[in-house]
């Protein structure tokens, strides 16, 4: 019986890998050059070093390099973690496997094919699979190591008692059966249960993992994170104008704008107490800037300081305290200008998981010793989040390689690490960790690199994971006890000549079925405060309430 299970799980792990490796090097990628001073399309195998490549909207670069000329929205957070998209223009630097949301930017190839960044990632990833395709089943060969024994025992029966209804009772009773069969049972049972309750577990040994892991490293964006902008700020630089009045008059033009910026505002408008809409002319969206329209003969403004300042000539630098105090809070912040005059900004922060906290606690009493944070995000933002959750420590400010790398040197520290992520730059770390979870949201490759896939979008999953690792692990353990144990007892009195072949056939097949039966529905239980907390008041969507949260200021 546990050949064809062996077989099929590996069947199984090897076609999974083989998909992995399909994903990450696709074969019927195409790419714009300019070849000659005239725009081809070709093949990214034949793009080459010093090739000018051409990346528009909806494109994802395919090369590392610097940009020529054009200008463009981006969104890096498949390689860095940052949630908020980036302006790419002449001079600046640009990341393969990194999408271009708006906008049009001529790059110069430095790295290429497997020199880039993403390539390098998906060789990552193939290595750490390779290292961690071999499972040992200690069970199993436990039980083939007793074998010789049970026959041992079997001939010294025979030669002290030279009575063969003893010997035909000890070789009805062997440790093999229950030792080799309990454990795996109790491992698919679990496995199915995990996915009862939204978790898909990708075989016994990343359960066994993560039950040994002492340390949770989590990528930050979109983990403990939504990965969402929301509005914490509104401060109206003009008395005449209240902070929900800005964000109203914001909301107006940035309505048809499907900006991740934009829909924060918009979304916040609709929960004001007070939501009002300013009838405007034809809005004009600026690329990687922002929007224009005119409001009573006004024109208003909403975008980058940049935006504002270079494009449209308006002070900022009057408002610069006020600036400058939101950026050390790590807020993202949008600039609000209306009739030639700063009007006001808006400050914006990726909104924390209801229970993060909650599930950072809940690790630590389910005997995680150290609970870190990685991400590319900015210093002060990261600075701030990891003292809100209680975190033993972070890492801003990360390249992609990065994360790899900081987890190898926790690892070769002694540290068994669980790593949580949903990017394609959390690929390298998910495969190469102790054992590795991806978000349900994540990214494809982030899902089919790492051992351990939620289900639904909720972080108290990761918790609801490792309980129910320890109670897997405690199921086994107590079985192998009851196993060893009872085989023993049955062993000895067969040697003994106080069973028949019968009693002792009997009594090993019915213990080893109990145990069975145990292992199938005895343990591996999930005991979730996640399934059952509740979110927070005000927070009946995940989401905060407007009216305690964003801080009403006039200047």
């Amino acid at each position: 019986m546990a050949g064809p299970q062996a077989y099929l799980e590996h069947t199984i792990e090897r076609r999974s890998d083989d998909l992995l490796k399909h994903l990450l090097h696709p074969a019927d990628a195409e790419v714009w050059v300019e070849r000659g001073g005239v725009e081809v399309l070709i093949s990214a195998r034949e793009v080459r070093v010093g090739d000018t490549v051409i990346a528009a909207t909806g494109t994802v670069i395919p090369v590392d390099g610097t940009v020529l000329g054009g200008e463009a929205l981006v969104n890096e957070a498949t390689m860095t973690g940052e949630s908020v998209p980036v302006i790419r223009r002449r001079g600046d630097p640009a990341l393969s496997g990194t999408l271009v949301e708006e906008g049009r930017i001529r790059i110069y190839a430095e790295k290429v094919g497997h020199h880039a960044a993403a390539a390098r990632i998906a060789d990552f990833v193939e290595q750490s699979l390779n290292v961690k395709s071999h499972t040992q089943l200690e069970a199993s060969q436990l039980a083939d190591r007793l074998v010789p024994m049970v026959l041992g025992l079997s001939a010294g029966t025979w030669a002290v008692s030279r009575d063969w209804n003893r010997v035909a009772a000890v070789l009805q009773a062997d440790y093999s059966c229950a030792l080799k069969l309990a454990t795996p049972v109790a491992f698919k049972s679990s496995m199915y249960r995990a996915g009862k309750t939204g978790m898909l577990v990708k075989g016994a040994g990343a359960l066994e993992r993560l039950a040994e892991a002492d340390t949770v490293v989590f990528d930050k964006t979109g983990t403990l994170t939504c990965g969402e902008l929301e509005v914490t700020d509104s401060i109206a630089f003009d008395a005449a104008f209240t902070s929900e009045d800005l964000i109203n008059l914001a909301a107006s033009v940035e309505e048809h704008y499907f900006h991740p910026l934009a829909i924060a505002v918009v979304e916040a408008a609709e929960r004001l107490p007070h939501q009002q809409h300013f009838n405007h002319k034809e809005v004009e969206f600026i690329v990687a800037h922002g929007v224009a329209s005119v409001i009573d003969d006004k024109r208003i403004v909403v975008g980058s300081r940049h935006f504002l300042e270079e494009h449209e000539g308006i002070a900022i630098a009057p408002q610069t305290q006020v600036i400058e105090s939101l950026k050390r809070q790590g807020k993202t912040l949008l600039y609000i200008g209306f009739g030639g005059g700063l009007l006001g900004v808006l400050g914006l922060k990726d909104r924390l998981r209801h229970n993060s906290a909650d599930t950072v606690a809940r690790l630590r009493g389910l005997g995680i010793e150290r609970i870190y944070m990685l991400t590319g995000d900015h210093e002060d933002r990261a600075g701030e989040m990891a003292a809100l959750l209680g975190l033993d420590g972070y890492h801003a400010e990360l390249l992609p390689e990065d994360k790899a790398r900081i987890l190898q040197e926790l690892s070769a520290q002694g540290a068994r690490i669980a790593f949580v992520g949903d990017d394609i730059n959390d690929a390298p770390a998910l495969s190469g960790a102790h054992v590795g979870i991806a978000m349900h949201q994540g990214a494809e490759i982030a899902r089919l690199a790492a051992d351990i896939t939620l289900l639904e979008d909720d972080i108290a999953r990761v918790a609801d994971a490792r309980a129910l690792a320890l109670s897997t692990r405690g199921l086994i353990d107590s079985n192998f006890r009851l196993t060893v144990g009872l085989n023993t007892a049955i062993l000895s009195a067969a040697a003994f000549g106080w069973l028949s072949p019968v009693a002792a056939s009997l009594l090993h097949n019915g213990s080893t079925i109990a145990i069975l039966l145990r292992a199938l529905s005895g343990g591996a239980r999930v005991v979730s405060a996640g399934q059952s907390s509740n979110q927070a008041p005000g927070d009946q969507h995940g989401k905060p309430d407007l009216k305690q949260e964003v801080r009403h200021k006039i200047g």
